[in-house]
């Protein structure tokens, strides 16, 4: 069994209180327009949640593993652009957190801090995306800025972030060796926003790509060293996927499942509820099964990223499960919703087929399954 804190049961109880009363309102709104839902960054940041990575004296509350799990389980179960706008900022302030050096972090946390901000991390492009080493945007010193060309695609909160963390290579080697990190800010000289991408699910999240064009960013935005983003990506990136992909997709799952329950109770067919039915108890155990299996494994892996498990292959190789089998639950459990919910299970006036086309999304990003299942069998194979 999983202890959390004081604080930590304080703040799932906060959010599973405003995602109750507040976001999950929003929901029909947002999908039947697909706009960016700037509300929910507002009713985010009034409630310091755009901030929790931060270090204390900057208003944050220097979030663990476990805090960001709780966090995003709870924002996953009521409103996918409120959890996907988390991962895109908090993953950039984390990075932020461990690699940045002292007048970085003094620099922008300062800033951050002022305002409702939102961040993204800038990794895919339209012809390296799982193949992320061989990215082609190319960053050269040239005075005291670098001078990017390039351009990333699919980018979480890419129309609307403030900062970046971009990852292009600034050496002649190719590969994961001649990649670095900067942190970009919005309006940067030859920065733009491109297109703004139309999905099949993740209504109200904005992924759009960003275009490099002669792009000015100071030598001081520059993340450690040259050739030090591989490892930044790896060490702290790589991380997103258990707290932010992997366990939004888990509050997804629980979101789908508790749906189900509900109007299985409420259906009336052949004179009693479905609930009563065999064939529907069946599917609700088996997800429930699947959900608490996530869970635990969620759960197991922050603790152990929280207590300083330093066997980093190991660590990768259950992150990489974590991604991969919450998301795959999470298409199962509401795969298997839309189908208790029968013919209304299909329409757009339920949720559950909403939550059944975000589902699909959380199996793509951040690492296709595919991948995930790639790194684990790589991990297993040479331990």
């Amino acid at each position: 069994m999983f202890q959390f804190n004081e604080e930590q049961i304080m703040i799932r109880d906060m959010i599973r209180k405003l995602g109750e009363e507040r976001l999950a309102p929003m929901s029909d709104e947002i999908e039947e327009t697909g706009e960016f839902p700037w509300e929910i960054v507002k009713l985010l940041g009034e409630n310091g949640l755009l901030r929790v990575v931060l270090p204390e004296e900057y208003g944050g509350i220097n979030a663990n593993t476990t805090t960001l799990c709780l966090i995003m389980e709870e924002l996953g179960k009521y409103s996918s652009p409120a959890a996907s706008m988390m991962v895109g900022t908090e993953v950039v302030l984390d990075i932020l957190r461990s690699r940045a050096n002292e007048e970085q972090k003094k620099r922008f946390f300062s800033e951050i801090a002022k305002s409702n901000k939102l961040g993204a991390i800038a990794i895919t492009e339209p012809n390296h995306g799982s193949n992320a080493a061989n990215m082609q945007t190319k960053a050269v010193l040239d005075g005291d800025n670098y001078i990017l060309n390039g351009s990333k695609c699919f980018i979480t909160n890419g129309g609307v972030a403030d900062y970046y963390v971009v990852f292009a290579h600034t050496g002649p080697k190719e590969g994961a060796k001649g990649i670095s990190a900067f942190l970009v800010e919005r309006g940067s000289p030859g920065f733009k926003i491109g297109k703004e991408e139309k999905k099949m699910g993740m209504k109200g999240c904005s992924m759009a790509e960003l275009i490099f064009d002669d792009a000015q960013v100071s030598k001081d935005n520059l993340l450690m060293n040259e050739g030090d983003g591989w490892q930044i990506l790896m060490e702290d990136g790589n991380m997103m996927r258990v707290w932010g992909t992997g366990t939004m997709a888990l509050g997804l799952a629980q979101g789908a499942l508790n749906k189900a329950t509900e109007y299985a109770k409420e259906r009336i067919q052949f004179g009693q509820p479905i609930a009563r039915f065999q064939a529907i108890q069946f599917k609700l155990a088996d997800m429930a099964m699947q959900i608490e299996a996530a869970r635990s494994l969620i759960y197991r892996i922050a603790g152990m990223i929280d207590a300083g498990e330093r066997n980093f292959k190991m660590i990768e190789a259950m992150v990489a499960m974590a991604k991969c089998y919450t998301s795959d639950v999470a298409m199962y459990v509401a795969t298997e919703a839309v189908q208790i919910f029968g013919g209304y299970g299909y329409m757009r006036e339920y949720p559950v087929e909403r939550l059944m086309r975000d589902a699909k999304g959380a199996q793509i990003a951040d690492g296709t399954n595919e991948i995930q299942r790639l790194i684990i069998s790589r991990y297993i194979l040479t331990s």
